[in-house]
């Protein structure tokens, strides 16, 4: 561990507490990383992340809970890192809102909570953390969507926020430079939308991806672990980890 060059260093992942989010924190650990969680609703399971993350490392892991809808939200959970922890090394924009709005029922209010969750939140901590990750030549790694390339049905607000966040990834990648790399994993089928009971239409996903089978949430964690560790001389660049379904019709 001593020799990996993420150790000690300080990772914000918002959405950090569930699902992919969580591992993504507990790989970043695991690399030696010191992990800042966002949350909004989810106290329990932060708890439960903290507690087995600092059982593995004293202080090596705390929580902040904020609402991306709050436009003081970003300043908030950026100066809560600071504060805990001394620096920022990296930003791991990954906490998203997902449903459908089909044309014709499509609210404003639904088009206010998915753009702001999805792209202006991540826009404006990339601006709260802009100069610390200037400051320690970080990096900022957005969870985007293969829906940000190709439209899913009955979803248009979703899959618009998420192709703003691919070009928020490219213009912040050259606004940035030469000192914070900025980066974008996608993801296809890794988990399943909570409540989501349509075993047809997933069995339908599977047999049109090539690999035939379902991503895992570790599988994004290691594309985002490359980004900050080992992606040197790489920025603006989307990695696609789906099991091959963007080859496909």
């Amino acid at each position: 561990m001593q020799d990996n060059p993420l150790t000690d260093k300080v990772a914000l992942i918002t959405g950090g507490a569930r699902r992919i989010g969580r591992e993504i924190a507990c790989r970043l650990h695991a690399q030696g990383m010191r992990v800042m969680i966002h949350y909004r609703s989810s106290r329990e399971d932060a708890d439960a992340v903290l507690t087995e993350l600092n059982a593995l490392r004293s202080d090596s892991a705390a929580s902040v809970r904020a609402d991306l809808t709050d436009a003081a939200a970003p300043d908030q959970i950026v100066l809560e890192t600071v504060h805990t922890f001394g620096r920022l090394d990296a930003l791991i924009n990954n906490a998203s809102t997902f449903y459908p709005t089909p044309i014709k029922d499509a609210t404003e209010q639904q088009w206010e909570d998915l753009i702001t969750t999805n792209l202006k939140a991540p826009f404006f901590l990339s601006q709260a953390a802009a100069s610390l990750l200037d400051e320690y030549h970080g990096c900022i790694v957005n969870i985007v969507d293969i829906y940000g390339h190709r439209p899913l049905e009955s979803h248009p607000i979703y899959c618009t926020a998420k192709a703003g966040l691919i070009m928020l990834t490219r213009a912040l990648a050259r606004d940035l430079a030469p000192t914070v790399r900025v980066n974008a994993v996608a993801p296809g089928a890794i988990l399943w939308p909570e409540n989501d009971a349509d075993e047809v239409t997933r069995q339908r996903i599977i047999a049109r991806t090539p690999l035939k089978r379902m991503g895992t949430p570790a599988e994004i964690a290691g594309a985002v672990e490359f980004l900050i560790r080992d992606a040197s001389f790489s920025s603006g660049q989307v990695i696609t980890v789906d099991g091959g379904r963007c080859v496909v019709p």
